[in-house]
């Protein structure tokens, strides 16, 4: 099964270092981001990687020539500077077989995503669409005090109990490709709305770890745990 990595924005909100790399190269610990999500994927027997480049492509496009990841097939596609995500995907549909189901995910988020449980799940519902949903960390901790003022539990940065959220990790059917009519269109907004007006979307709900890097505050939660941590929550 092939995985799609999209990779081509400009990444605004973390301008502080994508003025000179794009966002998927941005580094936790002494690795870029892209190299921690590939990694996840090959935990679960997944080798193939099809990197939809656009905004500095040509940065990602060197370090892979320069650090190939054992094991791991990439492509690098430059699917336009300009192009939404859903374009993004719609340019590469010539890489896949009509009866195809591949995975699709961002270049800026981790997550301990049990991949192996979240194809077997869309397998099973059969839809064209399955989205990961989780619920992001709290920005801050929470605190638990009785009547006597005596905190009683200290919880740092839990998840929210509410409002699910798309964490990023999809796996899609080749027919998904039929609901991108552009490469103008982000594929979380008009083409997951036609899919949705048919009942083709079904989300696997996600309680472990995951962090998005929209932020440079985002990017440095990660950055604070030893590497032994990271290790253990990324793979």
């Amino acid at each position: 099964m092939k995985t799609i990595i999209l990779c081509g924005g400009k990444g605004t909100r973390l301008s502080e270092e994508t003025k000179f790399v794009p966002k998927p190269m941005v580094k936790i610990g002494n690795k870029p981001i892209i190299v921690h999500i590939i990694k996840i994927y090959m935990k679960y027997g997944l080798k193939d990687f099809i990197l939809a480049i656009g905004y500095k492509g040509k940065i990602i496009q060197e370090y892979f020539k320069l650090n190939p990841i054992k094991g791991a097939n990439i492509k690098c596609v430059n699917t336009g500077l300009n192009s939404k995500t859903g374009g993004r995907i719609l340019f590469l549909k010539e890489n896949f077989e009509k009866n195809d189901t591949f995975m699709v995910t961002y270049g800026d988020g981790v997550s301990k995503d049990n991949i192996k449980e979240l194809i077997k799940f869309h397998k099973k519902h059969k839809k064209f669409l399955t989205l990961t949903a989780v619920r992001p960390p709290v920005r801050f901790g929470e605190i638990k005090i009785n009547k006597n003022n005596y905190v009683k539990e200290f919880n740092e940065k839990l998840q929210t109990n509410h409002n699910w959220i798309n964490g990023g990790f999809f796996v899609m059917n080749y027919t998904v490709f039929n609901f991108i009519k552009n490469n103008q269109e982000m594929f979380e907004q008009e083409p997951i709305e036609r899919l949705l007006s048919i009942t083709q979307v079904k989300a696997y709900k996600h309680y472990d770890f995951w962090q998005c890097m929209d932020t440079l505050r985002e990017k440095k939660y990660p950055q604070k745990l030893r590497k032994i941590e990271l290790e253990k929550r990324f793979f």
